[in-house]
């Protein structure tokens, strides 16, 4: 096996308390992340040979951010250095990232002024057996819509493994494009799609019954992500796997389950529930590492399942935006 290689924008986080004491005591917690660097993260530490290719400016700060990775175990060697700044966003500590609490300043940074033609792909792609990144990518701007898509006919041309993940940030999706009108042709290039059934319904047309919610069962749920999973895999012919989050937030607390779909057999697993967390940020970025970390070793579905979804609910009571668990670790949390 090859290394798999994350590719997206890499960010700085400014996360802001509820209250506003960050005015008075002008100090702010500060993170770096990035939807496929904390994928990145995650599979570094647990032992998943890992590389990250992103867009930095050529400058000191840099080199300690590349020097910073290398430490943690991901390959940052085939950054592409242009442009002169790093994307950042700010959220308000605790609140969820699709809410009004986000800003984001994006504009652009190094990775939203990438272009087609930019990067040898050629290159990049050496030594490489699995292919990673998000719907957060094409969300930026048309350029890097088609610097995504010049990646994936690279990439698919090699017999790589793609896998994307429909991240939906209603903020970004400015530049006169529609999520529906970039991600299905992206998607087809794909072999494994991991989101949830309004993410699929509001990016790649995938209709949800307008009572869903009301009725609020889990089998209603998963009877409505098996049958996006399957329009997904008959739609899509190169694309055998797919996986549905659902997260249910209620008074602080929290219910997570999920679902997988992939070789015509259906998973779901048991409710992981807790009455208050710590962090939203990354959850949805620690299960696709754990799917990704699964099936590069080889792991039977339903178990690939627990852990991810272990893994993932594990990270929503950590701070910062990668999970710090080792497989170890994450493996003794799982619901017996």
């Amino acid at each position: 096996m090859g290394k798999v290689l994350c590719f997206g924008e890499l960010l700085f986080r400014i996360s802001l308390d509820a209250e506003g004491n960050w005015l008075k005591k002008n100090n702010v917690p500060f993170y770096m992340g990035g939807a496929e660097l904390n994928v990145a993260t995650a599979l570094a530490l647990w032992d998943v040979p890992v590389q990250y290719f992103t867009a930095l400016p050529a400058n000191h700060m840099s080199a300690q951010i590349t020097a910073h990775l290398k430490d943690k175990g991901i390959d940052p060697e085939k950054t592409y250095y242009h442009g002169d700044r790093v994307g950042l966003y700010i959220l308000t500590k605790g609140a969820d990232i699709k809410n009004d609490s986000l800003i984001y300043d994006r504009a652009h940074s190094a990775f939203a002024e990438l272009k087609p033609g930019m990067i040898d792909w050629d290159k990049v792609l050496d030594g490489v057996s699995w292919f990673h990144f998000s719907a957060i990518c094409p969300a930026i701007n048309q350029n890097v819509a088609d610097v995504c898509k010049e990646a994936l006919i690279a990439t698919s041309a090699k017999n790589i493994t793609i896998s994307i993940d429909l991240n939906y940030r209603s903020k970004l999706w400015k530049y006169g494009k529609s999520p529906e009108q970039v991600i299905p042709e992206l998607v087809s290039y794909c072999d494994l799609v991991m989101g949830n059934i309004w993410a699929a319904e509001t990016m790649l047309g995938i209709p949800v019954a307008d009572d869903l919610q009301s009725i609020s069962k889990k089998e209603n749920y998963l009877q409505a992500a098996l049958k996006t999973s399957q329009y997904i895999t008959e739609n899509y012919p190169k694309c055998t796997t797919v996986a549905n989050t659902f997260r249910f937030d209620a008074d602080g607390g929290i219910t997570y389950y999920t679902s997988l779909y992939t070789g015509d057999e259906y998973y779901n697993t048991t409710d992981y529930a807790a009455a208050k967390i710590v962090n939203k940020v990354g959850s949805g970025d620690c299960f696709m590492a754990g799917l990704i970390y699964g099936f590069y070793n080889e792991r039977p579905p339903a178990e690939i399942l627990e852990f991810a979804t272990a893994a993932a609910f594990d990270k929503l009571f950590l701070e910062g935006d990668a999970t710090c668990r080792t497989s170890d670790e994450i493996k003794n949390t799982i619901t017996k």
